[in-house]
C-alpha cells in the first residue's frame, strides 16, 4: 500500500513554528508500506518557521493579515499531483491544519476556536477521490 503522510507527522520539522507533530501511531501504522511524506506549505514555497495561518472566509491568511492563499493552494496542487502520479491508496493528514485538516480547521479568528471543515490540501484530495484519514483516527491493532 502507498500512503501519503503529512511530513510533520513523521518527525520532519516543517510545522509553522519550526517543530513537528511526530506521531508514534503513524510511524507504527505505515511500517511495511511505501510512504510518501509531503508538506504542502513548504511545497508552496513558505519558509519554516512561518507566521501561523488560518482560513478566513475561504482565503488562507496569516496572523498578520497577509494573504498566503496562493502559496497554500500552489503547494496543495503540487502535493495532489504527486498523490495522483504515485497512485496513493490513502493520505494520513495532520488535524486542524489549514492545509491538511480533515474534519476540523481553526475558525480564522486566531483564537484557537475550531470549526468543521477541511484544509486546502485535504479538500483537493477528497475532491479527487483519494481517501483521507485524520491522524487522530489512526488505530493500531
Amino acid at each position: 500500500m502507498k500512503i501519503m503522510v503529512s511530513a510533520c507527522l513523521l518527525g520532519q520539522n516543517c510545522k509553522y513554528n519550526g517543530g513537528n507533530n511526530y506521531s508514534e501511531k503513524v510511524d507504527e501504522y505505515v511500517k511495511g508500506h511505501e510512504v510518501i511524506p509531503v508538506c504542502p506549505e513548504m511545497e508552496g514555497g513558505l519558509p519554516t518557521p512561518r507566521t501561523p495561518c488560518e482560513i478566513v472566509n475561504g482565503v488562507v491568511m496569516n496572523r498578520n493579515g497577509e494573504n498566503k492563499d496562493k502559496e497554500f493552494r500552489a503547494g496543495a496542487k503540487r502535493c495532489l499531483e504527486k498523490a495522483l502520479a504515485e497512485k496513493v491508496d490513502m493520505a494520513i493528514l495532520q488535524s486542524r491544519s489549514p492545509s491538511c485538516g480533515v474534519k476540523q480547521i481553526y475558525d480564522g479568528t486566531f483564537s484557537g476556536k475550531k470549526i468543521e471543515g477541511r484544509g486546502v490540501f485535504a479538500e483537493l484530495l477528497v475532491k479527487s477521490g483519494v481517501k483521507v484519514v485524520d491522524v487522530e483516527d489512526i488505530e493500531i491493532e
